[in-house]
């Protein structure tokens, strides 16, 4: 075991040691720190699973530290820089915006599985600052550019490592450099895939082509991806290629909202018995609220989950009505979840424009405005680098006993979206916030069904996946009541715009 790995528990130890191992057959050896170029031959995979609190993040996290001081260089999904036959590369990834913020809050450079998928096509000029930004080419001379905007940019780039946002930092917009997005022709080299419990069999497989070393961290106690009978992807890994985590890594204080997700394994807890264990953690900690009625002001940045998509349309209902919003207005600061991209096959071009910018299915956004043309709007994409962008719309209105949604505006074909004040507990998955609603009522009704997934009551995975969503705080709402809203919508929190791009599908 390297000395790196001396920081960690005993399982997380052998995890490292084990993931170095499965390293040095692809060429990277983090105990020496140096690397023998790619071998093509190469294709192999590993999983690291454990539940919430087991410590994944922090050994990915460990990872992505010794192999950058063995000189794998990280890429992403806005430059990844001049191919070099003796180039090692690391992708850490996620399957949504939020999940990747998620990791880069924490000091991980992470992107979506999307970005890395399409590649962008920079103006060859401000191709120049990306390398030796990159520590691939010399300070450039740009015409237009001062000396002042290249050294912002470059202060930018050693705190962020965020190209887009150190060429925004130098006063470019993103449609000075970036001229278009295509898609990744070649393979890469090394993955880590976060929140793998994610993943379809679709995607795992594009992703092992393109990575012949893949490793997935992953929740055995999340949701399964719908159609998969509760199966992830890990789950077909032979033994000594799925390593667990099994002791729970607490704050120098306990933590009572982890504590609670690992009650509910617990085979004989009931609801009722739960229940009180919440009561009883809201009485000793302020961290965990048993509460009366949803709070709206929350639901504009943090949804409240829920089980039934009935009831998620009912407290959007409510939430809209108690900010004063009509059924054919959208007010600025209103959330919305992208619901997928309405173009037909030959607007190809278009739908990767969208898609890299992070308009992708299960995307939460905030409504800034109407953009500058009929059927836009202006965006700020949750969990996004680059999160300002105006982009063609089709925005819909769910009511209750509607079969149709009411359509406030929309251009003719674009991004879909829902709105988002509350979401299923499926779709909140990869997603974190300081402070998360659980509506329990939805959780007793799936007690009361008696049914179960993967083994297990639904009602139980369906608690634990709301419950560890929360990073800091958790209500649980007992009550379909709504408070009234203390403050009025707003989009002050939102206001950093550092590069805005426009996404259209109908020039």
């Amino acid at each position: 075991m390297s000395g790196q790995a001396l920081k960690l528990s005993d399982d997380q130890a052998e995890a490292y040691d084990a993931l170095g191992d499965l390293l040095a057959r692809a060429g990277v050896d983090l105990v020496d720190g140096h690397t023998t170029p790619l071998r093509e031959e190469t294709s192999q995979v590993m999983a690291i699973v454990g539940k919430a609190g087991s410590g994944k993040t922090l050994l990915l996290a460990e990872l992505v530290t010794a192999l950058d001081d063995a000189g794998v260089d990280v890429i992403s999904g806005d430059y990844d820089g001049k191919p070099r036959k003796d180039r090692r590369t690391l992708a850490v990834l996620a399957p949504t915006n939020k999940a990747a913020s998620v990791l880069r809050n924490r000091g991980v450079p992470a992107t979506t599985i999307h970005r890395i998928l399409y590649t962008p096509m920079y103006d060859p000029e401000y191709e120049k600052i990306a390398d030796w930004l990159a520590g691939h080419g010399d300070k450039p001379s740009i015409e237009g550019m001062t000396e002042e905007a290249l050294e912002r940019a470059k202060r930018f780039y050693d705190d962020h490592k965020s190209i887009p946002g150190a060429l925004a930092a130098a006063g470019l917009k993103g449609s000075d450099f970036i001229q278009g997005w295509k898609r990744r022709e070649d393979p890469l080299d090394i993955g880590f895939i976060d929140e793998s419990s994610m993943l379809d069999d679709k995607q795992y497989e594009d992703l092992r082509e393109i990575f012949p070393t893949l490793v997935l961290f992953g929740d055995p106690a999340q949701l399964a991806p719908v159609g998969q009978s509760g199966a992830m992807v890990f789950d077909t890994l032979k033994d000594g290629r799925k390593l667990e985590l099994s002791r729970v890594h607490r704050q120098e204080e306990d933590n009572p909202i982890l504590d609670l997700a690992h009650a509910l394994a617990d085979p004989s807890i009931t609801f009722d018995q739960f229940e009180r264990l919440v009561q009883e953690a809201a009485q000793k900690d302020d961290r965990v609220v048993y509460a009366g009625r949803v709070e709206a002001d929350l639901m504009a940045r943090s949804p409240v989950l829920v089980w039934r998509n009935a009831t998620r349309i009912r407290l959007i209902q409510a939430f809209r009505a108690a900010y004063g919003a009509t059924v054919d207005t959208l007010l600025p600061g209103e959330p919305l979840v992208c619901d997928g991209i309405e173009l037909p096959l030959k607007h190809r071009k278009k739908r990767i424009d969208l898609e890299a910018r992070g308009l992708i299915k299960g995307a939460q956004v905030i409504y800034m405005g109407a953009g500058t043309k009929p059927g836009f709007s202006k965006l700020h994409v949750i969990g996004a680098e680059q999160p300002q962008v105006s982009a063609a719309s089709i925005i819909k209105i769910e009511a209750p006993d509607e079969e149709e949604p009411f359509i406030p505006f929309a251009a003719r074909m674009g991004a879909t979206f829902l709105h988002g004040a509350a979401v299923t507990i499926h779709k909140a998955q990869g997603s974190q916030w300081d402070t998360v609603q659980v509506f329990a009522p939805d959780l007793y009704a799936a007690a009361r069904s008696n049914r179960d997934e993967a083994g297990q009551p639904l009602w139980k995975r369906l608690a634990y996946v709301a419950i560890t969503r929360a990073e800091n705080r958790l209500l649980w709402v007992t009550r379909n009541r709504l408070a009234r809203p203390m403050h009025a919508l707003s989009t002050d929190d939102l206001a950093d715009v550092k590069a805005e791009l426009t996404l259209t599908a109908e020039r």
